[in-house]
């Protein structure tokens, strides 16, 4: 597999996908980030994740997973919820607007 994404099995397993824009400035949010990705990829259940933002800010990541139970033992993680919640407070993470979905693949193609 390339540099950059995730070993996954095949389906079925779940995919959190987690979107968020960014303004101007980055008042520590890349190091929240990069501290949630890896925190992660540590989890029980997590098959792996991507990420990836552009240059206005869009960023796209996706964490798979083997189960409900795998995501909502992330969801409720107590670093995870710090993020979470810092993610809510405007004055810590200013401009910052997230989306949250979860999916489950029915089929993988590789090309």
């Amino acid at each position: 597999m390339p540099e950059g994404f995730a070993s996954t099995h095949e389906p079925p397993y779940y995919a959190v996908i987690f979107t968020s824009l960014r303004t101007e400035g980055d008042n520590g949010y890349k190091a929240m980030a990069d501290a949630m990705f890896e925190l992660a990829l540590k989890q029980r259940g997590c098959l792996g994740a991507e990420t990836a933002r552009d240059p206005a800010g869009l960023g796209i990541t996706v964490a798979y997973f083997t189960d409900e139970g795998a995501i909502r033992a992330w969801k409720e993680n107590s670093r995870h919820l710090v993020a979470q919640q810092l993610g809510k407070e405007p004055l810590v993470l200013v401009g910052v607007s997230f989306v949250h979905l979860t999916a489950t693949p029915i089929r993988k193609h590789r090309f």
